[in-house]
């Protein structure tokens, strides 16, 4: 019998949003909350065990090469005729405006006993606990997957089937809760005849 009032996880999930850097305040995630937040993850499903998600975490000094190489990337990938400064300014800026980044990666099963869109699938829920323990902390987070980081194998130091799937970006936030806009799940459901 459960112990936990559904009402929590309900409103829990129900108020999760996207929080993006720019609105991030000053205040420092104490790195048990990090760790806190990664434990919850590593709960996450996973078939056969596979146990597929890998981290790494940016804080403090090591934020500014992050926002370097996103930078450098930007500089060097993007065609004269499409630079944007705005965009590029955004690019190195968000790594610094966070209290918190992590590298979300994907350590494929050397065996391959489950198909690839199964590891993949348990990566994004490691995600979504980490998001839903950041929005229970008052911690905004956002998930964003550039070219930059997805091709950022030697950045990170991949091994052998290991990449990126993205960059979470963290930080304590003074935002108000805006209104979820989703289409009714009446839209999207099927109920099958019983019987």
């Amino acid at each position: 019998m459960s112990t936990f009032d559904p009402n929590t996880i309900n409103e829990l999930i129900r108020q999760r949003r996207a929080i993006f850097p720019k609105t991030y305040n000053d205040r420092p995630i104490p790195r048990e909350i990090l760790e806190e937040i990664l434990e919850n993850a590593n709960h996450a499903p996973t078939h056969r065990l596979t146990e597929p998600w890998r981290f790494r975490v940016f804080r403090g000094e090591a934020r500014q090469r992050l926002s370097d190489y996103l930078g450098a990337y930007y500089r060097q990938h993007t065609p004269p005729e499409q630079f944007s400064e705005m965009k590029y300014k955004k690019t190195v800026e968000n790594p610094l405006r966070s209290s918190a980044v992590i590298a979300i990666c994907l350590q494929r099963d050397p065996e391959e006993r489950v198909p690839e869109w199964e590891e993949l699938a348990a990566v994004a829920m490691a995600v979504q606990n980490m998001w839903l323990t950041c929005t229970a902390y008052g911690i905004g987070a956002y998930w964003s997957s550039p070219r930059s980081i997805l091709e950022a194998d030697e950045f990170l130091q991949l091994g052998a089937g290991e990449r990126c799937l993205g960059l979470f970006y963290m930080g304590y936030h003074d935002m108000p809760l805006t209104e979820r806009v989703r289409r009714p799940i009446a839209e999207k459901v099927i109920w099958e005849k019983e019987g």
